[in-house]
Parts: structure tokens; C-alpha cells; sequence
């Protein structure tokens, strides 16, 4: 997102706790977004923004019995919490200028996936953030929405993507028949920041290959073969 943000003329500030080399143009701000005080003082270095992308998250995968309120509290507060606070600071700065919020919800964010149940709480929290957002920030000129991923190759979910026999079942529900990359979310969202999306706001996009249409996947082994990580018609 920061890169094609950059690449549009944006000039972009990244809030992490880890600083890594760019290959573009953008300022790396340290910034622990579970914290106010942290979050506070990225602010007042990147100063008011026009957008803002909300896009820190984690998953960790513990079957429910066994999800305890370490898993539980750490996911709300990165998921959830710092979700709701960066938007409650940003839109404050915003305010009277206008401007557009993303935020990063999940195709998880509708359905009980196993094995999440922390992740997918806080996910459809974010949809209720985004709904509030939208209605009472509309107002002052600021738009809020979200993207709803599927499976992305990210850090997050890249062990996933090197075992075949766990992609392949996966992506049968899935109509493209393969998963998403990082820049397939990376244009949804600038173009819901950007004014290309004037007006729309408290829409939630999906950006999943199809996943959440169908309740059925359309490949069978009998039809299509799974190839180099993507299904594929004989």
C-alpha cells in the first residue's frame, strides 16, 4: 500500500516497530500502534494526513479450548484496539480538512474460519468500527472504509502458501482457483483512499478472488488440475 501510495505522488509515512530498507520513496516513523502515547508522537512527526491506511495485524492460530486470554488479549489489541485509536486520532487531525480512511478488515471478518477464533472476532469488530466511522464521520468530509482480504502471500500466511496440500483444498472455494498477492489489496485500497472513490463511503471491499460468493469451490480434480500453486481447467 505504501508503495503505490508513494508511486501515485503520495507522500507517505510508515508507523512500525521494525524499520526495514525501502526501495521507494517514504518516511519510516517508529511507532507501536497498541500504544496511544507511541501513536501520539508518530502523529506529530507525519503531521495531518489526507489518508490513512490502517493495515497492522496479527493472527495466531490456537483451536478455541486453547485460545487463553494472552492469544486473546494480544489479538484486540493490535486487531482491534489500535485499529479503533489510530482512526479516533486520525480523523480528529482530519477534521475540517477531510480525507479518507482505510481500514483492513477480512473475508474472515463474515465467516468462523477454525482455529481463529481471536483473529475473527477482531475482524468483525473492524466492520462495525467501519460502519460507526462512516456515519459519523461522513459529516466532516471523511470517508472511512475497508478492504476484505482472502488468503494473501504475506508474512502472516506464507507457510501456508509453501504446503501444497494445504493451498490446494483452500483454493477450491475459490473461483480464480489461486490466492492473492499484496498488490491486489495494495490497489483496491488506494483506490478507495483516492478520489476516484469520492463517494463511497462505509463500503467494505472484497478482494478474495470470489471466495465469499460461492458456497461450493468450482474445481474438482476431475475438471482441473492444481498446478504451481493455482488450480487450472484440463
Amino acid at each position: 500500500m505504501a508503495e503505490l501510495l508513494s508511486k501515485c505522488g503520495a507522500r507517505v509515512f510508515i508507523f512500525d516497530v521494525e524499520s526495514a530498507p525501502l526501495d521507494f520513496e517514504a518516511q519510516v516513523v517508529h511507532c507501536d500502534v497498541t500504544s496511544r502515547e507511541s501513536l501520539r508522537a508518530a502523529l506529530d512527526v507525519s503531521g495531518r494526513p489526507d489518508a490513512v491506511m490502517i493495515n497492522a495485524g496479527t493472527g495466531i492460530v490456537r483451536p478455541l479450548p486453547e485460545t487463553g486470554r494472552d492469544v486473546w488479549d494480544r489479538t484486540l489489541a493490535l486487531n482491534l484496539t489500535a485499529a479503533f485509536e489510530t482512526l479516533q486520532e486520525t480523523a480528529e487531525r482530519m477534521k475540517g480538512h477531510g480525507g479518507s480512511i482505510v481500514l483492513t478488515a477480512s473475508t474472515n471478518s463474515y465467516d468462523g474460519e477454525e482455529n481463529l477464533i481471536a483473529y475473527n472476532a477482531t475482524k468483525a469488530g473492524v466492520l462495525g468500527i467501519l460502519h460507526t466511522a462512516a456515519n459519523e464521520l461522513g459529516p466532516s468530509g471523511i470517508r472511512v472504509n475497508s478492504v476484505n482480504p482472502g488468503l494473501i502471500r504475506t508474512r502472516l500466511t506464507q507457510a501456508s502458501f509453501e504446503t501444497p496440500a494445504v493451498v490446494k483444498d483452500y483454493f477450491r472455494a475459490i473461483p480464480m482457483g489461486r490466492g492473492g498477492e499484496p498488490a491486489e489489496v495494495a490497489t483496491a485500497a488506494v483506490f478507495l483512499a483516492s478520489d476516484w472513490a469520492s463517494y463511497i463511503t462505509g463500503a467494505s471491499l472484497l478482494v478474495d478472488g470470489g471466495q465469499m460468493c460461492c458456497k461450493f469451490g468450482p474445481w474438482k480434480d476431475e475438471s482441473a488440475e492444481f498446478v504451481s500453486g493455482q488450480w487450472r481447467r484440463l
